[in-house]
């Protein structure tokens, strides 16, 4: 049984994985978005589904949209019974909280390292002690391409050092190296790390027998003469009886920060990944390979909703979510028409999901009501450049609007026309063109705009497509019913 590359086309960013028992668990950044940091749960490394969020909302300075803000790479690990997760956030520092029940509540994230500027931490327990290594910001700390440590409280929650040693420079041959995390194997410390960059750079392993250093570094996975630029940032997973796998991420750019699994061979205590044509060169990304855990699953990320007393678990709003934006039916969500109106990048009561395929088509239905003026809803592709179609009120009579916009720039009426129907299906078609391009169309009721856009990123996320209604707060309301994604096989 063959599994292909990637294992997830969805932007899941700085991805940490863990092994339990006989489960597999996994975090990801999520930066401003809400709730924050997705837990994903698979059997086999290969299918995986959403369980939970660590958290639903973060301080007050989120109640308004701070796009690449928030958590940024975030470390999950298992120690005596309870599940660790330690997140950075590089205004503040390094936050804890733990649990010992996957599927339910998180603690409350507590600030354990005050320190602007650090970030990608994680931890090791090793030899009665707990520390944990943490990578740079250069756009906060002033400097970039090292590595520090921390010894830690073994519950995680203090910090016991005054400050960070720095343990690795990598400035002559691993620039910009970050995102370290922590193994233990044959007596050696491991720490897997990506330098160069996150579109062209390389995997790092770094080995001492010490936990301080000195670290001998190798590099064990690279792009090669693959299509997959990166490899960047992710996890190496001990598997049992010496078996291990490697989860990392690259950067698609529109599709964001999708995740590829790579088997991993042991040469002289090297773990070199991926395909090994060479044991004393790094490995390059595969296509395909057979499954690392020969176990079958039907686990698969939920992209559709029916709104029937849910929202769906994928989606997340750009800020704190507040009571009041939806109401749940057990026959469809009730979108109001409420928090004003602002740009659509700025709005903070917006419901998106990651793009999951290179090429598909996307519809919501909705029925209306709206009964004020500059009640609106709509549906959107967002990125730093983005577009989104809508039904607004204007003198009380419908228009359906097509509307495009950017971080920098004011947004712009396309279209305009009158629309007098009392339900509405927006949708995108969009398909992939030369790799990194996602181009789409924005439509209503079958019909098709004939403007064709390009996707792009957004501020450390990829591009998403979500639903919105806005308005002021006058009891004007949308009933979403429906949402679907459908794959598109381009030949």
């Amino acid at each position: 049984m063959k599994y292909c590359n990637p294992i997830i086309q969805q932007d899941f960013s700085d991805p940490d994985a863990i092994r339990v028992g006989e489960d597999f668990y996994m975090v990801a950044s999520s930066f401003n978005y809400m709730p924050g940091l997705p837990i994903l749960h698979s059997k086999n490394l290969v299918d995986w589904e959403i369980i939970n969020y660590i958290y639903d909302s973060l301080d007050e300075r989120y109640d308004e949209v701070l796009h690449g803000k928030g958590s940024w790479a975030p470390a999950i690990r298992y120690n005596d019974g309870i599940f660790y997760c330690l997140i950075p956030m590089p205004d503040d520092g390094i936050y804890e909280t733990h649990t010992k029940d996957i599927y339910g509540k998180w603690s409350p994230l507590k600030l354990v390292i005050k320190q602007r500027g650090l970030e990608d931490p994680c931890p090791i327990w090793t030899n009665g002690k707990c520390y944990c290594v943490v990578g740079f910001a250069k756009s906060r700390m002033g400097f970039n391409s090292c590595l520090g440590l921390y010894e830690m409280s073994n519950d995680l929650s203090e910090c016991l050092s005054d400050t960070y040693t720095i343990i690795y420079d990598g400035h002559d041959n691993n620039p910009s190296i970050e995102g370290p995390k922590f193994n233990e194997r044959n007596g050696y410390y491991y720490i897997m790390a990506p330098a160069g960059s996150v579109k062209g750079g390389w995997q790092v392993a770094l080995r001492s027998k010490n936990i301080y250093g000195p670290y001998e570094s190798k590099i064990v996975l690279m792009q090669g003469d693959t299509l997959i630029n990166g490899p960047h940032q992710g996890a190496l997973i001990d598997l049992g009886d010496d078996k291990w796998a490697f989860i990392h991420f690259r950067d698609m750019r529109p599709y964001g920060r999708i995740v590829y699994l790579e088997p991993v061979e042991w040469h002289n205590d090297w773990p070199i990944c991926g395909h090994v044509n060479d044991t004393l060169l790094a490995g390059t990304p595969v296509s395909e390979c057979d499954y690392l855990i020969d176990k079958k699953s039907d686990y698969k990320i939920e992209l559709d909703s029916d709104f029937k007393n849910k929202i769906g678990i994928s989606f997340q709003t750009p800020a704190n979510p507040k009571d009041g934006w939806v109401k749940m039916t057990d026959n469809g969500l009730i979108v109001n028409c409420v928090n004003g109106i602002k740009p659509l990048h700025l709005q903070e009561n917006t419901y998106s999901e990651k793009v999951a395929y290179l090429s598909f088509n996307a519809s919501i239905e909705f029925e209306l009501n709206l009964k004020n003026d500059l009640d609106e809803v709509g549906f959107f592709m967002s990125g730093k450049e983005y577009a989104y179609i809508c039904v607004v009120r204007r003198n009380g009579q419908n228009y359906i609007e097509e509307r495009e916009g950017s971080f920098d720039t004011s947004e712009n009426v396309i279209s305009s026309i009158p629309y007098v129907g009392d339900k509405v299906i927006f949708n995108i078609e969009a398909y992939n063109e030369n790799t990194f391009d996602l181009m789409y169309r924005l439509g209503f009721d079958n019909n098709v705009s004939k403007t064709l856009r390009k996707a792009l990123a957004g501020r450390w996320v990829g591009s998403r497509i979500g639903f919105y209604a806005r308005g002021n707060n006058n009891g004007g309301y949308a009933k979403a019913l429906s949402f679907k994604v459908i794959e598109k096989h381009i030949i």
